[in-house]
């Protein structure tokens, strides 16, 4: 009995993770935030995706020149974007799109190839917008919490790369590789948890995605 307790909390408990629902509030927020902020007539770039993009803080100044909407939603997985992006991506007619997504979908136990065929759903609404569009993907990053992931991870970021081959306008942002130190997650670039980071962390995602911006 106890057993088959567990096996029908486990249902709920993993049923409610993956309901895009429980992002209406943090959604409508970001939307509400952006009713005064976003200029329509300018050109937009959209970083989009889990907390490591929410929680980037001076995101905007990475290039002071381009109007950047940060559209991160923290906890998120692939689906939950594809069932907002209306909201999150769309409503920005954005000419470039950088997204985040997979490292929760791993956590989740979610498989590669399904996280990519969601990625590519996500891609198809973006493109029946505007074609021109350039999306980049940035990669899942490496992190002391969840490294014993770290071959899902990896394998991840193949698929990313391959998808990204396939198409001129899809870019493929490492930040796996200049994350690392001799193979292994650096310790420093981390806050407490061991799975979001610090400035110094994200002093190596500027580095390595301010290019494709420019």
């Amino acid at each position: 009995m106890r057993y088959l307790v567990a096996i029908l909390l486990f249902i709920a408990v993993t049923g409610r993770s993956q309901d895009p629902n429980r992002f209406k509030d943090e959604v409508r927020n970001i939307q509400k935030k952006y009713d005064t902020l976003w200029d329509s007539s300018k050109e937009t770039i959209v970083f989009t995706g889990s907390s490591s993009v929410r929680i980037w803080k001076d995101l905007e100044s990475i290039s002071p020149g381009h109007q950047i909407v940060n559209s991160g939603f923290g906890g998120s997985q692939a689906s939950d974007l594809l069932a907002f992006s209306e909201e999150l991506i769309l409503r920005f007619n954005p000419n470039k799109v950088f997204i985040y997504e997979g490292d929760n979908d791993i956590s989740a136990s979610k498989k590669p190839k399904d996280i990519i065929h969601t990625i590519e759903e996500i891609i198809k609404k973006i493109r029946a917008q505007n074609n021109t569009v350039q999306i980049v993907l940035i990669a899942a990053k490496p992190s002391i919490s969840r490294w014993h992931l770290k071959r899902n991870y990896k394998r991840l970021n193949r698929k990313f790369k391959k998808l990204s081959k396939k198409d001129n306008r899809i870019k493929f942002a490492d930040v796996w590789k200049p994350m690392l130190h001799n193979r292994h997650v650096m310790q420093d670039i981390f806050i407490e948890d061991g799975l979001h980071m610090n400035a110094k962390g994200y002093n190596i995602w500027r580095a390595t995605i301010k290019p494709f911006i420019n």
